[in-house]
């Protein structure tokens, strides 16, 4: 008899056991989900895209909801999100079947068509207004990008961009309506100020522009460097800088390298720190100064007549190191009349062409140099108009050229050299875009 009731119990025990399976079987298995981005990015430009992906785990039947500021815009595994106003949005994916609903959610930035590639800025030719190109990451090309931005053209013989706390600053040589320097969001183009009759009269013919701040605005002209105060309209000539080179300023550790000097006098680099009106150090060096870059590490590249690039740190001013350029490569560095720098950088590798077709990389650890290209061998409109300038990000190197003056200038190349494999090969070439153009100026350079 014991034996039957321990058999019993076994069996009873077992059942409970088997019921208690059962149940845990019955439990609501609501699905799991999350989202994914087919490119992997979740931040995009104005007029762009991103493919979203839903990711499911559902035993049951599973029904997909995909909303965006509350509002329902797809019921598909796959939503292509596209959005022209700037700032942040938050997607949100609901998943439902029988036993329940779940959600996830991801934010998606869109940010200005403008904030990252790359201008080239015209001069225009006689009459003609300036005008701005912008290449995107992607390599879409936009002509004249202001003028598409603010139904207005720029000004006259536009000279330098420079790009600070969200803002593109233009400088031009000539004032038409929205002025000698024009304010402008870095991410839209979208014009913010304009500055004509603060500076009628007080500049000539102003060439470049670099900025530490919104108040301290610094413009090279005829008569040398002097800083712009938009909020009580005052310019004051920089003691020192009057002998300013029509070139690139370089702005590092909160303050303007630029160079200066005449026949006479030694060349140097003119220090400015904001708040100042007079130079605060100059940098001898023993030949006129060609380049002044700015490096990686927040120093400076230096390039010389005499085929020298040196080291320099920005901070005590001190020259750290020099390498001096072999044979033909010197001849890059002896145009004295380019209103761009000599070299152009991508972290210690330097690139340069003077004003000639052939492009010589130089990596300064290695004290190496060497010839990349004779861009006459591949490109037909051989005319370089001012220096070459290298994406520091992609390490593509740009070369502008026309066929010659006047109408030829028409016919002309923006050409994209990639050296990254043992021969050149042109990664893009943009035909018949450029107006004299007197830069080129990646977005990356002044993060």
């Amino acid at each position: 008899m014991k034996k039957i009731n321990f058999t019993l119990l076994v069996c009873l025990l077992l059942a409970g056991i088997f019921a208690s399976c059962d149940d845990d079987d019955k439990y609501p298995v609501p699905p799991e989900v999350s989202i994914e981005s087919v490119n992997g990015v979740f931040a995009m430009p104005q007029e762009d895209s991103i493919v979203l992906k839903a990711k499911v785990e559902s035993p049951l039947p599973t029904t997909l909801s995909w909303s965006v500021k509350g509002n329902e815009v797809s019921k598909d595994t796959v939503f292509t999100f596209k959005m022209n106003e700037l700032g942040t949005y938050d997607v949100k994916l609901t998943a439902t079947n029988a036993d329940g609903v779940t959600s996830a959610t991801t934010s998606i930035e869109v940010y200005g068509k403008y904030k990252y590639g790359t201008f080239v800025l015209n001069e225009g030719y006689q009459a003609d207004p300036s005008t701005l190109i912008f290449i995107s990451p992607k390599g879409i090309l936009t002509d004249s990008a202001y003028y598409k931005a603010n139904g207005s053209m720029l000004s006259l013989l536009s000279q330098d961009l420079f790009i600070a706390n969200n803002k593109l600053y233009i400088i031009s040589q000539k004032s038409g309506d929205d002025g000698y320097l024009i304010v402008a969001n870095a991410e839209t183009l979208k014009k913010e100020a304009g500055y004509k009759t603060e500076l009628e009269d007080k500049v000539s013919s102003p060439t470049h522009v670099a900025v530490l701040g919104d108040d301290d605005i610094y413009l090279r002209d005829n008569e040398g460097i002097k800083v712009f105060h938009p909020s009580s309209g005052e310019l004051f000539l920089i003691e020192g800088a009057e002998r300013a080179n029509k070139n690139t300023m370089a702005v590092t550790e909160g303050k303007i390298f630029a160079a200066a000097g005449n026949k006479v006098l030694v060349i140097a680099c003119a220090v400015i720190e904001k708040g100042k009106n007079k130079i605060s150090k100059s940098i001898e060096f023993n030949d006129p100064v060609r380049g002044v870059v700015k490096s990686p590490d927040g120093n400076l590249w230096v390039s010389t007549s005499a085929g020298e690039i040196s080291k320099v740190d920005a901070q005590n001013y001190t020259i750290i190191k020099t390498n001096t350029l072999p044979g033909d490569a010197i001849s890059t560095q002896s145009a004295s009349y380019t209103s761009t720098p000599c070299i152009t950088a991508q972290g210690d590798t330097l690139y340069m062409n003077g004003t000639g077709t052939k492009i010589y990389r130089h990596i300064f650890s290695k004290n190496q140099t060497d010839l990349m290209v004779d861009a006459a061998n591949i490109v037909t409109t051989t005319s370089v108009y001012n220096t070459i300038a290298v994406n520091p990000v992609t390490g593509e190197v740009y070369l502008n050229t026309i066929k010659g003056w006047g109408n030829d200038r028409l016919i002309n190349h923006i050409s994209v050299f990639d050296f990254s494999e043992t021969e050149p090969k042109l990664s893009a070439n943009y035909k018949n875009h450029t107006n004299y153009p007197a830069g080129t100026f990646f977005t990356y350079n002044f993060q």
